[in-house]
């Protein structure tokens, strides 16, 4: 089992690396579609897609683990 601290390096580690993922696949695939960004702008772009992503991820989460909870609860009443 994975520690509180554990889970959170690993959720920053993972936010970092998808962040310059982005700034490089946007670097490289939006020229090849006709946009042309500065360095500055693909920097702005990945943190808006990366915290569109984060809300996404947490939102997807709650979900599953609310659905997950009704329907533990469910199966615990039955008993």
């Amino acid at each position: 089992m994975q520690s509180n601290w554990m889970s959170f390096v690993e959720a920053v580690t993972n936010i970092v690396v998808g962040y310059a993922f982005a700034v490089l696949t946007q670097m490289i695939v939006f020229p090849l579609f006709g946009f042309h960004a500065s360095l500055g702008e693909n920097f702005l772009l990945a943190a808006l897609f990366t915290g569109i992503s984060l809300i996404r991820s947490f939102a997807i989460r709650r979900a599953f683990n609310g659905a997950w909870m009704a329907r533990f609860h469910d199966r615990t009443r039955a008993h």
